[in-house]
């Protein structure tokens, strides 16, 4: 039976405008859920549903094919029912549809895969997923009314305590898997029904602003990353024009160049140096003038006509594999250095193609704290390298 993802990405969003693709820890949400169904490696196919220019663009970045919804199934009263009924009307080939929600950043392929194996090998029609939680419930007492409230699910004379108590099975909304005539019949849920619990620091669902920065902290401790383990990185490689810098060029009367930078930018690369991590810097032109005025102290290679052999040849030197080495470009000479690289970033001005390329897009623009939002970028990701070894 063919299995196709279909991942539901409306436009228009009232309580985060275009929310399905704003970054977060500099992926676009969407990119997160993406990654992990194209991972998974169990769809026949993997879809975007949307209504929007900007979102269908993100989703064929990541790999997924483009279902334009129509204006009927696109407004704030359509149900997710009636956008993926739309959608096997018009792919007759899918079979089951496993529907992911954008807003779950820290979905991993191991979810999807055994969620798959349910509805394919053991038989069952629809397959959802919850999250288990130890809260205690009590009924509503609505304004007005001279009642008492009542316990649902404990005794308060006997409260259990949280090790005592199994919990209770929530959905948490991340996915919804199933099979076409259930769909076709007005069901999401029916048929042979089985449940699919998450971990629970896997479980996360942003709906509202104050949610991001929460969310953000999640998915650096909790998302995935990719099929490699993350390793430890020793060596920065950082494009001067466009990251170091603003990409502006001042000449004066006498021809003389002037560019500006920002100190936060060498604040991060002094705290990468302390942490132990080399930083180099490269350039396709010959600014080595400039470089000894900043007096950063810092290896760098200026004129580079190949910026990738300059890196393979940096990598080879010192012996690293290309997870330990990280990359922030902003060009399209860039593009190719960043797809190499094991954990590559652009500043929020880079062209297309290196956004296209880049695991992390920063909130900064070249040469206005950049370098420095990357640092930290890497400097969260060591954490997680760390806390990995731990456990």
């Amino acid at each position: 039976p063919h299995l196709a993802a279909l991942v539901l990405a409306r436009g228009g969003s009232k309580g985060i405008p275009l929310k399905n693709i704003k970054l977060l820890a500099g992926v676009p949400l969407i990119g997160w859920v993406l990654r992990a169904a194209i991972d998974a490696g169990v769809f026949h196919s993997i879809w975007v549903s949307t209504d929007h220019d900007e979102i269908e663009k993100v989703a064929k970045q990541f790999g997924a094919q483009v279902h334009r919804r129509s204006p009927e199934v696109s407004q704030d009263s359509s149900t997710s029912l009636e956008a993926i009924t739309e959608f096997l009307n018009h792919h007759h080939e899918v079979d089951i549809v496993g529907n992911i929600q954008a807003t779950s950043p820290c979905l991993h392929p191991s979810d999807l895969i055994k969620v798959a194996d349910l509805i394919q090998k053991e038989g069952f029609d629809s397959v959802f997923s919850v999250v288990r939680r130890h809260q205690f419930r009590w009924s509503e007492v609505k304004k007005g009314e001279n009642k008492m409230t009542e316990p649902q699910n404990l005794n308060p004379a006997k409260r259990y305590r949280r090790q005592d108590w199994p919990g209770e099975l929530y959905e948490n909304g991340s996915f919804y898997f199933a099979k076409r005539h259930l769909i076709e019949k007005g069901y999401l849920q029916g048929g042979k029904m089985a449940y699919y619990e998450m971990r629970a620091e896997h479980s996360v669902d942003i709906d509202i602003d104050i949610d991001w920065p929460i969310a953000e902290q999640r998915v650096l401790s909790f998302g995935y990353f990719g099929k490699e383990p993350l390793k430890e990185v020793k060596l920065l490689v950082c494009s001067i024009d466009g990251c170091l810098t603003n990409g502006r060029i001042y000449v004066t009367e006498d021809h003389k160049e002037m560019v500006s930078y920002d100190y936060r930018d060498i604040v991060g690369i002094d705290l990468l140096k302390k942490r132990g991590i080399q930083v180099r810097l490269i350039s396709d032109r010959d600014c080595s003038k400039t470089l000894s005025a900043m007096g950063l102290g810092c290896v760098a290679k200026v004129n580079a006509t190949n910026k990738l052999q300059v890196l393979k040849d940096w990598q080879e030197d010192m012996s690293l594999s290309w997870k330990e080495v990280a990359y922030l470009g902003n060009e399209e000479s860039d593009v190719e250095c960043l797809k190499q690289a094991g954990m590559s970033g652009v500043p929020a001005d880079a062209c297309a193609a290196a956004q296209k390329a880049a695991g992390y897009i920063c909130k900064s623009r070249g040469g206005c704290g950049a370098v420095r939002e990357f640092a930290e970028h890497i400097f969260l990701l060591l954490e997680k390298v760390n806390s990995a070894r731990k456990q």
